[in-house]
């Protein structure tokens, strides 16, 4: 038997207040398991296989942080819905930008395909969600790179692709936007492959700081809505995406108790 064989490795985190993470993650439904504040302020939380452990380090900036960690899971969707309503209980809406805020559950074409979000916490440190890997979704590195996994679809899908590895994953959200507004732009296919694309782009323009825009592309996805020859089926797909779009304009603002330290924040890692 190897000696990590029963290992548990713990994320350790910086943080200015131990209290304000501890009531920030309690709200998304984790519970605190240790808790001190001399001689060194510490706080442990756990949920399940989840444990953050958060230290306190004073005058540490939300916008300087470049701590993550990753939690893997079955399905992101379930504690993405977790978190969520945690973030709705405490700030009346999901943020998407600022401090804290989260991004929403999509495919990465340079994780094997595997569905993934962040939580970025108030002290600024990312929490990367990503699905636990299985026989068909195996990331591998091909050369000096990362293998590209594509879903299929035409021109615009691997567009979405593309912006959501470039804004997710790598932080750059003006070039994701430039990819994505220029694959809109050409896209002359049905509704239901527009929707989603425009459902993200909305998405992007928020975290870009250009609420107008996000709120043009809003109000694009509502006539997309009111389509009366779309079949309930492709009615159902722009719906959702309307959903999407109008959840990342409605959190485009900072929560008002941290708004006075929070900014556009883009992934530093």
């Amino acid at each position: 038997m190897d000696a990590a064989d029963h290992a548990l490795m713990v994320a350790m985190l910086p943080c200015p207040d131990i209290d304000e993470m501890a009531g920030f993650w309690t709200a998304l439904g984790l519970s605190i398991t240790y808790h001190q504040q001399r001689p060194n302020p510490y706080v442990a939380l756990k949920r399940g296989g989840i444990d953050l452990h958060y230290f306190g380090m004073p005058g540490v900036a939300p916008e300087d942080s470049y701590s993550t960690c990753m939690i893997l899971v079955p399905d992101t969707g379930a504690l993405y819905d977790l978190f969520t309503s945690g973030l709705r209980s405490l700030y009346g809406k999901v943020p998407v930008t600022g401090f804290p805020r989260i991004t929403r559950p999509r495919k990465r074409a340079n994780n094997a395909g595997l569905s993934g979000f962040s939580v970025v916490d108030p002290a600024g440190n990312w929490v990367r969600v990503s699905r636990l890997p299985d026989a068909r979704h195996q990331p591998r590195a091909v050369d000096d790179r990362v293998e590209w996994v594509s879903a299929g679809g035409g021109r615009l899908a691997v567009a979405v692709e593309n912006a959501v590895v470039m804004a997710d994953s790598h932080g750059d959200v003006p070039q994701a936007l430039r990819i994505l507004s220029g694959a809109i732009g050409k896209h002359d296919g049905p509704p239901t492959e527009l929707a989603p694309a425009l459902a993200y782009l909305a998405e992007l323009q928020v975290r870009a700081g250009q609420p107008d825009a996000a709120r043009q592309t809003l109000d694009r996805l509502t006539g997309l809505a009111t389509d009366d020859t779309l079949g309930p089926e492709d009615l159902a797909t722009v719906r959702q995406a309307l959903g999407e779009a109008e959840e990342a304009v409605a959190g485009s603002e900072p929560p008002d108790d941290l708004a006075g330290r929070a900014g556009a924040g883009t992934d530093p890692i």
